[in-house]
């Protein structure tokens, strides 16, 4: 069962936000945003948990030494500009007069400081630091990250390494991440001090989380958005609701079924666009027994037979047509067309034939088919749980009985994590734009910062040398060969199952200017509501 978010009355929200403007705007320029999405805040660590909502908060307060700009270009942000000394020395030069929420500056500690936390074995974001040996302080406006071997998209890897401020951190007893996968509770989860143009005033998990502009931000909004407050509703109808009435300004999230009327409303408008990320199947590939089937003594998973039956059991057109409304490009890649590494050779899918997934089954021992169970969110992707409804249908047409089991993320993810689920859904975008990042977190072996996000713990050598490979690859084709070999083989050995590329829309009312983000992230530096 779903948990339901408590919702307020447009009466108490503009009460609720009336309480403050911002000391550098007019009452007149003063414009609260007031938005949702079916999901929620899991924590404000910024190095604990690296999900895109989570990520999306995180970067309204802290900030990385880089940023993308509208373009996802590479822009300055905490570091004004850097210099490659060397194939694996990197220097940065910190912007002067940055200061964190508390008013203490901005040093070359806190850089140092929140490279190691982010390093740390409780981090989610050691995927970003690959090949990072150290980072060194050269004075108090200045850093060096040393590398064991040359990083040809380091600084679009660390753009997601936000910096904390030491003393705070120490003060409050988070020196090391918070462990999000044995749901530990720390300061930082519902507290943050960063140096973004947000502040974070208050965080209500499964009610509201607000923030309020910092008018000692060293950058300028282009925007003229004030005051931040998210509802996290998981009720489709209820956002859709909150929305028409004028409670809300923006819905990340609309469900795929509203789409076709929210067009037609007047008051309203979609912002469409296609999001990097690729929604796929993780399968438990290293366990001896799948502890959720009914198979005893063997684990299907680890017979590509198997693995493909699961596949072509699957009518992609009709979960496009059906469940997703057409909102999705089907998969045949671990990555979305936007990433370097992508081909359109390797985009083409198995074909669908559920008498071949039966005959695949029957070659590899099961002719009675088998159990399992489907771990699935509810409240994370577009349609989650919807489209897990619709792969136990499919799968059990072949003989695959799949028995679901979604659950809201603040459970769903720390199960994953603890490496406890046999078959999951799950989405990865690819926030480099580069195809190594999904490689390196979603199949290499799990070992080091490598497979950090592998929880059906897939493992192939030839995979992991060429991933290794592509890391310190300087020559661009090359390493873009590389990429694409890599890809290959995850297509042909099926490491994963692909289901589609996510296309999204935001619903948002007439008045709000929005940038539409590949990231599936709200931009605030750009956002103006009239």
């Amino acid at each position: 069962m779903r948990r339901r978010s408590p919702f307020r009355t447009s009466l108490a929200l503009a009460a609720l936000l009336a309480l403050g403007a911002a000391a550098t705007t007019t009452a007149v320029q003063a414009k609260p945003l007031r938005w949702a999405s079916q999901g929620d805040v899991q924590s404000f660590d910024p190095h604990a948990y690296n999900s895109a909502l989570n990520n999306q908060f995180n970067a309204f307060v802290y900030e990385g030494l880089v940023a993308y700009d509208q373009q996802f270009t590479i822009e300055p942000a905490l570091a004004s500009k850097w210099t490659q000394v060397e194939p694996t020395r990197w220097r940065f030069e910190l912007r002067p007069g940055v200061k964190f929420h508390d008013g203490t500056p901005l040093t070359a500690d806190d850089v140092v400081f929140s490279f190691e936390r982010a390093l740390a074995p409780s981090s989610n974001f050691k995927v970003l630091l690959q090949g990072v040996s150290g980072v060194k302080k050269l004075s108090a406006g200045s850093v060096e990250i040393q590398l064991s071997a040359p990083n040809p998209v380091l600084l679009r890897q660390i753009s997601g390494v936000r910096i904390m401020s030491k003393d705070w951190s120490l003060k409050h007893k988070i020196e090391k991440p918070q462990n999000f996968a044995q749901k530990e509770e720390t300061h930082a989860v519902r507290n943050a001090n960063g140096t973004g143009p947000f502040v974070l005033k208050s965080s209500q998990p499964g009610i509201k989380t607000e923030l309020a502009v910092n008018p000692n931000w060293w950058g300028k909004l282009q925007g003229n958005v004030s005051q931040i407050v998210y509802t996290p509703i998981t009720s489709d109808a209820t956002r859709l609701a909150a929305l028409l009435s004028g409670e809300l300004d923006f819905v990340l999230d609309p469900a795929p079924q509203d789409v076709p009327k929210l067009r037609s409303t007047p008051g309203v408008k979609i912002i469409e666009g296609a999001e990097f990320r690729t929604i796929f199947l993780g399968l438990d590939q290293a366990s001896e027994e799948l502890s959720s089937s009914n198979v005893k003594g063997r684990n299907p998973f680890k017979d590509l037979r198997v693995r493909q039956a699961l596949y072509q059991a699957i009518d992609i057109e009709a979960l496009k047509r059906v469940t997703m409304r057409g909102l999705s490009q089907p998969a045949g890649s671990l990555v979305a067309p936007q990433a370097d590494g992508w081909t359109a050779e390797g985009e083409r899918r198995l074909p669908f034939d559920a008498a071949r997934a039966k005959a695949l089954l029957a070659e590899a021992g099961y002719p009675e088919g088998f159990s399992v169970q489907l771990d699935c969110p509810n409240d994370r992707y577009v349609n989650d749980e919807e489209i897990c409804k619709a792969l136990t249908s499919m799968w059990a047409k072949v003989g695959v009985q799949a028995k679901l089991a979604s659950q809201g993320s603040s459970v769903y993810f720390p199960k994953l994590q603890r490496k406890e689920s046999n078959l999951h859904l799950l989405g990865w975008g690819v926030a480099t734009f580069d195809a190594l990042y999904s490689l390196q977190a979603l199949v290499h072996s799990p070992v080091g910062q490598d497979g950090s996000w592998n929880y059906g713990r897939y493992a192939n050598p030839k995979l992991d040398a060429l991933i290794d490979a592509a890391k310190v690859e300087g020559d661009v084709a090359k390493r873009r060969g590389q990429l694409q070999q890599a890809l290959k083989i995850v297509q042909d050995d099926v490491a994963v199952i692909p289901l589609h590329h996510q296309v999204i829309p935001w619903a948002a009312r007439s008045n709000v200017q929005v940038v539409h983000r590949a990231n599936n992230h709200i931009d605030v530096r750009w956002i103006r509501i009239d």
